[in-house]
């Protein structure tokens, strides 16, 4: 499938496939997006805390940048994993430029570390960020009360319905420690009908530039 390099609303690039016309993040601006999806209502509800995160879509690696530079102002130490089951390849994410955009100090040794990092390695970032990043299929992760915080930044069900359903929240949930949260740029309903037929409790919260609603998810402080 062909993969076209696109600037954004905000000025930030992202990678569209044309056949699905489909992009790995909103065109109205991939960066402020991730900001407000998983930063605003995912990572600020954490602070002073070790924090395991798993991101179903790593792609361009977008999110776990910008988390990397937001974690330490906020006093969290960071293990982060990404699944991924079509990697991103240099050619498109050296185009990409979020480094020059986000201005961070070390983003650029950090941002190609993420991009070259062994796969299904542990990879130290920095003192406080550790990257796993994992190739497969969402639909075979396993595992139970492992992570805090998941960022579900999935390709929309409009082109692939299958990562939308019962069965691929069900695996969220128990991959969840209590109290754990999920959040999405979705906001469907058969999206939040799906979320709470496994046990999570939803929110429609304001959606960034260009969406009206976003869904954030609670599993239980104890579980079902």
């Amino acid at each position: 499938m062909k993969r076209t390099i696109i600037t954004t609303g905000d000025g930030s690039k992202t990678i569209q496939l044309e056949e699905w016309n489909e992009q790995y993040h909103s065109k109205h601006g991939a960066i402020q997006e991730a900001y407000h999806v998983f930063i605003k209502n995912g990572l600020d509800l954490f602070r002073d805390t070790d924090l395991a995160i798993l991101e179903i879509g790593f792609g361009t690696g977008l999110n776990a940048i910008i988390t990397y530079l937001e974690a330490p102002k906020r006093n969290i130490n960071v293990q982060y994993v990404g699944v991924e089951a079509y990697p991103v390849i240099a050619e498109e994410w050296e185009q990409l430029e979020y480094v020059s955009q986000l201005q961070g100090a070390g983003l650029t040794a950090a941002f190609e570390k993420m991009h070259t990092a062994t796969w299904e390695m542990k990879t130290m970032l920095s003192e406080n960020f550790t990257l796993t990043k994992q190739q497969k299929e969402f639909q075979t992760i396993k595992g139970e009360n492992l992570f805090n915080l998941i960022y579900f930044d999935a390709f929309g069900a409009r082109v692939q319905p299958e990562l939308w359903t019962e069965a691929i929240f069900l695996k969220m949930y128990n991959a969840l420690k209590p109290g754990g949260i999920l959040v999405t740029y979705a906001a469907k309903g058969s999206v939040r009908r799906a979320m709470q037929s496994v046990g999570f409790v939803t929110e429609r919260l304001p959606g960034p530039p260009g969406k009206r609603e976003m869904l954030r998810a609670t599993k239980g402080s104890s579980s079902q």
